[in-house]
C-alpha cells in the first residue's frame, strides 16, 4: 500500500482527532470558567479544524470572529523590526537611540528590546495602561519612568511591555507613517489577514472578566491603548493566526524569508537548566510534550490567548477566549498541537538515493577526529554537509559553503565558525580545521600537525 505525501493528505482531520480536539476546548471553558472559547489548529500551512464552546447553547463562536490577542501582537511588531533589518535600515547591535532618540532606554540595543533582556520596567508608569485612554502617554518618552532600568541591559531576560511598545515607535519613525499602518500594508494584506485589526471589527467578541469566588461576570473596557498598541492591541481571529502560524514556520518572502524567521525561533538569551520556556527574538520558545514549540501567550483585560507552532511538524494550535484570567489559552493551543501529532502522526519525508554526488565533496565524509572526540560529516541530497559530534549524539549542524571554498557552521556549538579543507600536493584531503581545531582521520593522527606533538610510540597498554 503506497502511503500519499503530507500535500496529498486529506485535509480534514480523522473523526476521533477532531473529537479529541473539541473536548480539549469543552474541558477548557468549563474549567476556565470563560464565556466562550475558540480553537483551531493549523497543519500543511492550512486550518484543519475549528471548534469552540460558549456558556450559551447553540451561540458558539467561531473561526471568523475576532478576540483581541494581547502579547500576540509582538510577534507582528518583531517582524516588522526584522523587515527593517532585512532590508539594511538598521542593525540589531545599534543602540535604540541612533534611531530613535529622546527615550531614557537609549542605549538598550534593539535585540535586547526584541529579546527582552534591555532590563526595563515590565510596565509603563501610571495607571493600568492596558484600561486607560490614550492621552496619558501620547509619545515615546512617556512610555518610561526617568530611570526604568531595573537590571543592566543584556544580563538577564525580563519581560517588558514598554520595549516592544518603543519597537513599534521605531518602526513608525523609519517608516514615517504609523505603526498599525506599516503593519496593515507590510504585513497584513500581503499575508491576508484580512480579519486582523487594530481596533474591533464585527462580528467580535466582548470581552469579560470573571470573579474569582462567584459564578459572575462583568464587562471589560475596550481601550486603545495608544502608543502602546505595538505591545498588545491587535484583535484577530482563528482563522487569521492560523494563516499568521503558517507564515512563522515557513515564512514568506513577500514578507519575511524563512530564513530569518528561523532566527527569530533560536533562543535570545541563553536558558537556565533545563529550561521549557524561554525567548527568541519576538517569539517565545516552549518545550511541550516532548516537542519545541515556537508562538506566544496573550493577555489583556477581558481576553486570554495562546498560538504555539511546531516547525518540525508544520502543526500549530490556536486558543482565543473572552476572559481576564483563569483560563490558560496557551496550554490549550500547545495541546492542540499535541493531539494533533499524537493521533495524526506526519509522515516523514521519503528517503530518496541521489546520483549527482561531487567527488569532492565525497572526499569530506565520513568520521573526523579532534583528539580522541569524534565527528562525522555527511553528505546530502543536494549537496549539503551536515557535521555531527558522535560522543554527544547532539544535534548535527548544516554547513553553508562560501565562495572561498570554506564551509560556515550554522547551528549548535560551532555556529558560526569557518571549516576549512586541507589538501596535500596531490589534491587529496589531509585534514578539516574547524575554526581552529585540526581534524584528522584517526585520533592524534601523526601525519598531521598536532598541537603539542604525538607520543613516538604510539598508543599502548600503559
Amino acid at each position: 500500500m503506497s502511503v500519499l505525501p503530507d500535500e496529498l493528505l486529506p485535509l480534514e482531520l480523522l473523526p476521533q482527532t477532531r473529537r479529541a480536539l473539541l473536548h480539549r476546548i469543552a474541558v477548557g471553558q468549563a474549567e476556565g470558567r470563560t464565556p466562550s472559547l475558540v480553537g483551531a489548529v493549523m497543519r500543511g500551512g492550512r486550518m484543519a479544524w475549528s471548534g469552540a464552546r460558549s456558556m450559551i447553547e447553540g451561540h458558539a463562536p467561531d473561526a471568523n470572529v475576532q478576540f483581541r490577542i494581547g502579547s500576540i501582537t509582538k510577534t507582528f511588531t518583531a517582524v516588522l523590526v526584522l523587515r527593517l533589518r532585512d532590508e539594511g535600515l538598521l542593525d540589531l547591535a545599534d543602540p535604540l537611540e541612533q534611531h530613535l532618540p529622546g527615550t531614557a532606554a537609549g542605549h538598550a540595543t534593539i535585540r535586547e528590546l526584541l529579546s527582552h533582556t534591555a532590563g526595563l520596567a515590565a510596565e509603563p508608569p501610571g495607571p493600568w495602561w492596558e484600561r486607560t485612554p490614550v492621552p496619558l502617554r501620547p509619545e515615546p518618552a512617556d512610555l518610561l519612568e526617568e530611570q526604568p532600568f531595573r537590571f543592566p541591559a543584556g544580563e538577564r531576560f525580563r519581560y517588558s511591555n514598554p520595549g516592544y511598545a518603543l519597537l513599534g515607535a521605531l518602526v513608525a519613525r523609519l517608516r514615517g507613517e504609523p505603526w498599525g499602518e506599516v503593519l496593515r500594508h507590510e504585513v497584513l494584506e500581503p499575508l491576508g489577514l484580512i480579519r486582523t485589526t487594530l481596533l474591533p471589527q464585527a462580528p467580535h467578541a466582548g470581552g469579560f472578566a470573571v470573579h474569582p469566588w462567584a459564578d459572575v461576570m462583568l464587562p471589560e473596557p475596550l481601550t486603545d491603548t495608544g502608543e502602546m498598541a505595538p505591545a498588545g492591541q491587535l484583535w484577530s481571529t482563528a482563522a487569521d493566526l492560523c494563516r499568521w502560524a503558517a507564515f512563522l514556520v515557513g515564512g514568506d518572502d513577500k514578507v519575511l524569508s524563512a530564513e530569518t524567521l528561523a532566527e527569530m525561533r533560536r533562543p535570545a538569551s541563553a536558558p537556565e537548566g533545563d529550561w521549557t520556556l524561554c525567548y527568541g527574538l519576538g517569539l517565545q520558545l516552549k518545550r511541550h510534550g516532548g516537542r519545541l514549540l515556537a508562538g506566544h501567550g496573550g493577555s489583556i483585560p477581558g481576553f486570554v490567548a495562546g498560538l504555539w507552532a511546531s516547525e518540525s511538524e508544520d502543526l500549530a494550535g490556536v486558543a482565543l477566549a473572552n476572559v481576564t484570567s483563569g483560563t490558560s489559552a496557551g496550554t490549550i493551543a500547545a495541546d492542540l498541537v499535541r493531539i494533533v501529532a499524537e493521533h495524526e502522526p506526519r509522515f516523514p519525508t521519503p528517503w530518496r538515493p541521489f546520483t549527482d554526488a561531487d567527488p569532492r565533496l565525497l572526499a569530506l565524509t565520513g568520521p573526523w577526529y579532534w583528539g580522541t572526540t569524534s565527528l562525522a560529516v555527511h553528505l546530502r541530497a543536494g549537496g549539503e554537509l551536515e557535521l555531527r559530534e558522535l560522543t554527544t549524539g547532539s544535534t548535527p549542524t548544516r554547513l553553508r559553503p562560501e565562495a572561498d571554498g570554506s564551509w560556515t557552521c550554522l547551528s549548535g556549538y560551532y555556529a558560526g565558525e569557518p571549516l576549512r579543507v586541507g589538501h596535500a600536493a596531490d589534491g587529496s584531503v589531509t585534514h578539516l580545521d574547524l575554526g581552529g581545531l585540526i581534524l584528522t582521520r584517526q585520533p592524534y593522527d601523526p601525519a598531521e600537525a598536532i598541537a603539542g606533538g604525538v607520543d613516538p610510540t604510539g598508543w599502548h597498554a600503559g
